[in-house]
């Protein structure tokens, strides 16, 4: 029988031995403001997981992020327990046998017919604790300081079911509530890798997701800005800006704001050399060629300012134009450039040092 809210969460707390002292008698930790009821979660051993191949790291330390991934797997008709079960074993099984990790590699998983389920072990102990947080292997350096949860299905044009809606808007409610995430720290899987995950359709729905979830816990939203996400054939400012960040990095790449081609292969390359190429998912890791985003981004955009000059000031100038802003397209970063620059950084509230750094990139391309 499974036993709901913090009863599971409590049961599973106990069992695992973990410290208590920071818990109130309710389960819920003491330091929260806001309190809320467990969902209810099936645990690993409820669902009959396998043992770890060697031990679950729990960091002694809060997440401050939730990712949210698709499976990239079938949109099952099938909405019954018995079926998200199944689901959990078969993701831990491909995890285990396939990624060689030592488990599960999100924390929670939610199925099409709303069922929220621990991923990897001790996630529910340590989130009904809600002082640490079990590393998990859904989003590359992101595994740190974010939970992972996944959901059954592929949305990329497919819509989300309700049941799995209101149960990732309930689940991520308590994640906000147990450690005090801010309600806008709610990202997709794409924001930090190369991936269409979670799909282009639940991704859209991020920004209501994060408003529910401030809505649900009484927490004020600031929608997040994130890096974009280059696919196929994909034209426009952003991609010039992208082929002329390649020039400036000594590469031969055409400057003519289309993603394909030699720009395609250039930019994979070297987001694969820094580690920013996902899969469609960490649950199947499907591969997916020809995206550029998240990480890469960071590891192509530098720092100019005053005097600087070339195809990265050429860039900055091209964002700018498409902005609707007026600057000289001439590659220099001169008087009116600067100005510009200025501007532009006290309009999106950014520090005004008429030097383009990372968060400057960040609002420009975002």
């Amino acid at each position: 029988m499974v036993l709901r809210g913090v009863q599971v969460a409590r049961r599973v707390l106990l069992a695992g031995g973990l410290a208590a002292t920071a818990v109130g008698a309710s389960g819920i930790p003491v330091w929260a403001s806001s309190r809320r009821a467990a969902p209810e979660i099936l645990s690993t051993s409820e669902w009959k997981a396998r043992e770890p191949s060697s031990p679950v790291q729990v960091l002694d330390q809060r997440p401050v992020k939730i990712v949210v991934h698709h499976t990239a797997s079938a949109n099952s008709e099938d909405t019954s327990q018995e079926h998200a079960m199944e689901l959990a074993r078969q993701i831990q099984d491909f995890h285990m046998d396939s990624n060689g990790w030592l488990d599960t590699g999100q924390n929670f998983t939610n199925s099409r017919g709303g069922w929220l389920l621990e991923g990897r072990h001790k996630s529910l102990a340590v989130l009904t604790a809600g002082e640490q947080h079990v590393l998990g292997a859904h989003a590359g350096e992101q595994n740190s300081v974010s939970l992972g949860i996944e959901n059954e299905g592929t949305y990329v044009d497919a819509q989300v079911p309700d049941a799995l809606w209101d149960s990732l808007v309930e689940l991520c409610s308590y994640m906000v509530a147990q450690y005090g995430i801010d309600a806008g720290e709610i990202y997709g899987h794409r924001d930090f890798m190369a991936t269409e995950c979670p799909g282009d359709v639940l991704y859209a729905r991020l920004p209501e997701l994060r408003e529910a979830v401030g809505a649900a816990t009484g927490k004020a939203v600031a929608q997040p800005v994130v890096w974009p996400l280059l696919q196929p054939d994909v034209r426009g400012p952003r991609v010039t800006a992208l082929q002329l960040l390649l020039r400036a990095r000594g590469e031969s790449v055409p400057v003519d704001g289309v993603f394909a081609g030699r720009t395609q292969e250039v930019a994979g390359r070297l987001a694969a050399e820094w580690g920013a190429v996902g899969a469609s998912c960490s649950a199947t890791r499907i591969p997916e060629p020809g995206l550029f985003g998240g990480r890469g981004w960071d590891g192509l955009v530098p720092e100019v300012g005053p005097g600087s000059a070339g195809d990265a000031v050429r860039a900055v100038q091209t964002l700018l134009i498409s902005r609707g802003r007026y600057v000289p397209a001439d590659a220099r970063f001169a008087d009116r450039t600067v100005s510009v620059v200025r501007e532009f950084q006290a309009a999106a509230g950014l520090p005004v040092t008429g030097v383009v750094d990372r968060a400057t990139w960040l609002r420009l391309l975002g």
